[in-house]
């Protein structure tokens, strides 16, 4: 069982930064790949960017390739999620979500989700 809070949102301007942290509960933390997801008001939910357990793999949507990194620090039960040159288009709630081992675009496939932290760029 992994419990997930997300934190580090908030307003920005655009061409802004902002970096978001997943804090997990658990001593089997390492175990599990991270996820990225965001929701914008009336759009479906969609991945970002995911990590693996061992942080070897890393993968990334393509609107976000380039810009944001995803990370970890398995000492510290914490993935992040480092977000530059943001856009307003990237204005959503953002959830982190584990899994075991290996990372997945398709947010069924996670199990574990946090609540969400709010990210707005302003134009």
């Amino acid at each position: 069982q992994v419990q997930l809070v997300e934190s580090g949102g908030g307003l920005v301007q655009a061409g802004g930064s902002l970096r978001l942290s997943c804090a997990a509960s658990g001593r089997t933390f390492s175990s599990y790949a991270v996820g990225w997801f965001r929701q914008a008001p009336g759009k479906e939910r969609e991945f970002v960017a995911a990590i693996s357990w061992s942080a070897e793999n890393t993968y990334y949507a393509d609107s976000v390739k380039g810009r944001f990194t995803i990370s970890r620090d398995n000492a510290k039960n914490t993935a992040f999620l480092q977000m530059n040159s943001l856009k307003p288009e990237d204005t959503a709630l953002y959830y982190c979500a584990a899994r075991v081992r290996y990372g997945s675009a398709y947010l069924v496939e996670y199990p574990y989700w946090g609540q969400g932290t709010q990210v707005t760029v302003s134009s």
